[in-house]
């Protein structure tokens, strides 16, 4: 039995393809060149194969931005590596007033080939300021456009899409996914399949056969889908509350519309995400569906959202600031009584 990928071994061998297929293309970011190959190893081995185009950078995250979107400005391609996605608040200012304005702000449309790579979240023990996830600060910058990356998709596809955009983008990558594997063949486990459907986002939907219509529809990013389907198991095994669960590659721009014949199945609707609450992607979907099927629920699409606190380093007070499984579980439990 072949061993399947994890998420990080795909998006090694998405950047090895990336690198290999466009001449143009540049990786720049901190420690990414061999032998180290990045904090998470998702650059091992291309300084390697392309010596002249993958550069271990000083520490500047505003400086690497620049960099990047310079290149990007001169033609070529380029992948930005954030070491933790927390700095990048200090490639904010390159993002937000160079990159993604120079698309359109020289009286003609230009294009900006760039990536911004930004391992995030917790659950790994990390402290304040490494474990965050950011996503929220970046929602709503014309032509800045945001992805996450999910065990559903493959990341080449994913990396070639952003990158042939023309736009800047960031790409929130969860740090606990590294080490998942990818899921195939539209299994993802004993209990649950996967489909991915074909609107804007390119959602993966997880669903029970044989369950009939759901009870509830939960949205998440790729990083909470491991928790998500666990949440899902209980409820369905032991409260059987039955649960499908969305995941889309693309957060923002997010247009819930061609959504809309998979989310009438549900008339209750749950959006779960790990940045605390307040201006979130999860509140941009809320006010969508919220238009969209009001007549048609039998509640307000229920936010979920980590606690508005730092992220604690001690395992214990982590696991209780962040969304689990046990959370979504007695969330959904107890909205449906």
């Amino acid at each position: 039995m072949t061993r399947r990928q994890r998420v990080a071994e795909n998006l090694n061998s998405a950047l090895h393809h990336i690198l290999g297929a466009h001449p143009g293309t540049y990786l720049i970011g901190e420690d990414v060149a061999d032998p180290y190959g990045g904090a998470f190893k998702v650059t091992r081995g291309l300084s390697d194969r392309f010596p002249d185009r993958v550069l271990s950078s000083p520490l500047s995250e505003g400086g690497i931005a620049g960099v990047g979107a310079g290149l990007a400005l001169a033609g070529n391609r380029s992948v930005v590596e954030m070491m933790f996605s927390d700095f990048a608040a200090l490639a904010f200012d390159p993002l937000l007033n160079f990159a993604a304005k120079s698309v359109s702000m020289y009286g003609r449309r230009v294009p900006m080939s760039m990536v911004v790579r930004c391992p995030t979240g917790g659950n790994r023990g990390y402290g304040p300021t490494h474990s965050q996830s950011l996503q929220k600060h970046f929602l709503g910058i014309p032509s800045l456009h945001l992805r996450e990356v999910t065990p559903f998709h493959d990341n080449q596809r994913v990396l070639t899409a952003m990158l042939d955009r023309e736009e800047p983008g960031v790409l929130f990558e969860d740090k606990v996914l590294y080490t998942r594997a990818m899921y195939q063949d539209g299994v993802v486990d004993d209990l649950f399949r996967y489909e991915v459907l074909a609107d804007p986002s390119e959602t993966a939907r997880v669903f029970a056969p044989d369950c009939g219509p759901p009870d509830w529809i939960l949205m998440a990013p790729g990083g909470l889908t491991e928790r998500a389907v666990t949440a899902l198991r209980t409820l369905l095994l032991e409260e059987e509350i039955t649960c499908e669960l969305l995941v889309p590659s693309q957060l923002y721009p997010f247009d819930s519309k061609a959504l809309l014949p998979v989310l009438s199945r549900a008339d209750r609707i749950c959006v779960i995400e790990d940045s605390t609450a307040d201006g979130t992607w999860g509140e941009l979907v809320a006010q969508q569906l919220h238009e969209q099927l009001w007549s048609r629920l039998a509640r307000p699409v229920l936010p979920l959202s980590a606690e508005p606190s730092i992220v604690p380093t001690a395992a214990h007070l982590e696991h209780d600031v962040l969304l689990q499984p046990s959370t979504i579980h007695r969330a959904i439990t107890e909205a449906t009584k």
